[in-house]
C-alpha cells in the first residue's frame, strides 16, 4: 500500500503471497478480525481508507516481530521439519532503499529460515534441505528510495477507486474498511470472498496501518473454518531508519549452495524488443490436436476426470520444453493437470530420509504407480511419473477428487 513498499523490488515476495490469497479465495463468512487493546482508527468508507493508504507518507524503514501460522498440512502426515510448513515466529527488517531481511524460527535449537536482499544481491537459507540459494536481482532502475508523487493528482481520486471496487464486487464479496488494531497500531481490515463457492478456500483478510498504509497482517481461511490456515502478522512494529549491519550479513557457512539465475526487468524488455512484441502477442496454441502435435509424448486427454468434464487444453513452455495444461471443470472447484516429459519436469516434491533434513511426504497408488501427494486444507496436489511422462494434478479439492482424477489419466 505504501509507496515505499509498492515500488520496492522485494515487494515481489509480499505481492506473491497477496496474489495467492486473492486468487484462491472462495465465498464464506469470516469471523470478525481479532482486535487487541490497541487504538482503533475512525470508521471510513473502504475507498477512502484505500486512498489514504496510497497517499501516505513514505516510511524511512520498518522493524517488526512477526508470526507465521501454517495449518495447511496435518503435521502427523509429515516426517521432518520445515519452518515454512510448520510455521513459527521471527523478525522482519525493511530499509528505505529496499533492503530486506526476514528470519523465521521454529523449534528451539533449530536453524532459522532466512531471506536477505541487499543492493541487488539476495540469498535465502532453507534449513529443511540445508541449502543456501544465492542470486542477483535488478530492476534496471537502480535501488534508490521511492520518490513521492510529483503532485496529488497522481493518487487516484475516490471515484476511480470506487469504480474499481464496484467492478470487483461483481465477482467478489468485499467488506468495508473494518477498524482494527495489529501490533498496537490502528489498522483497517478488509475481507474478500468470491461469489463462486466452489473449492475449499473460505476467504482472505488484509490489514494495513491506517496512518502509513503499510500491510501488517494477511490471512487465508478454509471454507467453514473461522481460524486462518495461513497467517502472516506483525506482533510488534517500529518505524525508522535501519542500520546497515542488519542487512550486511553473510549466508550460513557449511550448507550446500545453489546459484539462482535471474533477469532484470530491463533485460526482459530488451528481449521482447528483439523478438518483436514478445510472447504475449504470439498465437496461443489450444485444442487437443494442435497441442499434441507439439509434444514429444502422447497427450493424455480424457473427456472427463473425477466427474468433471474436460474444459480446455493449451500448450505450455516449461523451462524451454513443451508441456500441456489441461483443465477439468470450471471455477474454483476445477482440477488442472500438467503433463510434461519426466526428464524435463521440475524436481520432485521435497523428500528426505526420516532422520535427515527435509520432509517425507505421503504417497498414494495411482494405477500401480507410486505418487506423491500433498493434502492441505485448501486443496490437493498429486504428482506421479509413468512411461517417461510426469503428471501433476492439482485443485482446490479434497484428496478423493484429486486421486480419482489422477487415476483417470
Amino acid at each position: 500500500m505504501n509507496r515505499f513498499l509498492r515500488t520496492a523490488p522485494t515487494r515481489r515476495l509480499l505481492s506473491v503471497l497477496a496474489g495467492i490469497c486473492l486468487a484462491i479465495v472462495a465465498g464464506s463468512t469470516l469471523a470478525i478480525a481479532a482486535s487487541g487493546d490497541g487504538p482503533l482508527p475512525p470508521p471510513r468508507p473502504l475507498a477512502q481508507a484505500i486512498r489514504g493508504a496510497l497517499a501516505a507518507q513514505t516510511v524511512p524503514g520498518i522493524a517488526a516481530d512477526i508470526r507465521f501460522k501454517n495449518n495447511l498440512i496435518d503435521a502427523s502426515e509429515l516426517q521432518g521439519a520445515d519452518p515454512l510448513l510448520a510455521g513459527g515466529s521471527g523478525r522482519l527488517w525493511v530499509a528505505s532503499d529496499h533492503r530486506f531481511r526476514l528470519e523465521l524460527q521454529t523449534a528451539v535449537g533449530a536453524a532459522d529460515a532466512q531471506i536477505v536482499y541487499d543492493q541487488g544481491r539476495f540469498w535465502a537459507y532453507d534449513p529443511a534441505s540445508n541449502t543456501v540459494y544465492e542470486g542477483t536481482v535488478s530492476t534496471g532502475t537502480g535501488d534508490q528510495p521511492a520518490k513521492r508523487h510529483a503532485h496529488p493528482d497522481a493518487v487516484p481520486p475516490l471515484a476511480t477507486i470506487q469504480q474499481k471496487l464496484d467492478r470487483l464486487m461483481a465477482h467478489l464479496d468485499i467488506s468495508g474498511a473494518i477498524p482494527s488494531d495489529v501490533a498496537g497500531q490502528p489498522t483497517y481490515t478488509v475481507r474478500v470472498s468470491p461469489k463462486d463457492t466452489g473449492g475449499l478456500i473460505g476467504g482472505a483478510e488484509l490489514a494495513w496501518d491506517a496512518a502509513r498504509g503499510v500491510p501488517l497482517r494477511v490471512a487465508v481461511y478454509a471454507r467453514g473454518d473461522t481460524n486462518p490456515v495461513l497467517e502472516l502478522a506483525a506482533t510488534n512494529v517500529s518505524y525508522g531508519p535501519q542500520p546497515d549491519s542488519v542487512f550486511s550479513i553473510a549466508p550460513p557457512a557449511g550448507p550446500k549452495g545453489v546459484k539462482v539465475a535471474t533477469h532484470s526487468i530491463s533485460d526482459q524488455a530488451r528481449g521482447r524488443a528483439r523478438h518483436g512484441h514478445g510472447q504475449r502477442h504470439r498465437a496461443e496454441i489450444t485444442g487437443g490436436s494442435a497441442v499434441a502435435s507439439h509434444l514429444s509424448f502422447p497427450l493424455d486427454c480424457p473427456g472427463s476426470l473425477a466427474g468433471l468434464d474436460f474444459s480446455s487444453v493449451r500448450l505450455l513452455d516449461v523451462s524451454g520444453h513443451p508441456g500441456a495444461l489441461l483443465i477439468y471443470g470450471h471455477g474454483l472447484g476445477a482440477v488442472v493437470v500438467l503433463e510434461q516429459t519426466a526428464r524435463h519436469a521440475s524436481a520432485r516434491l521435497p523428500q528426505a530420509s526420516g532422520d535427515g533434513p527435509g520432509l517425507n511426504l505421503p504417497t498414494v497408488a495411482v494405477n500401480g504407480v507410486s505418487a506423491q501427494e500433498i493434502d492441505t486444507a485448501l486443496g490437493t496436489l498429486v504428482r506421479f511419473t509413468r512411461a517417461g511422462v510426469s503428471y501433476t494434478v492439482a485443485g482446490s479439492v479434497g484428496p478423493a477428487v484429486a486421486d480419482a482424477a489422477a487415476r483417470g489419466l
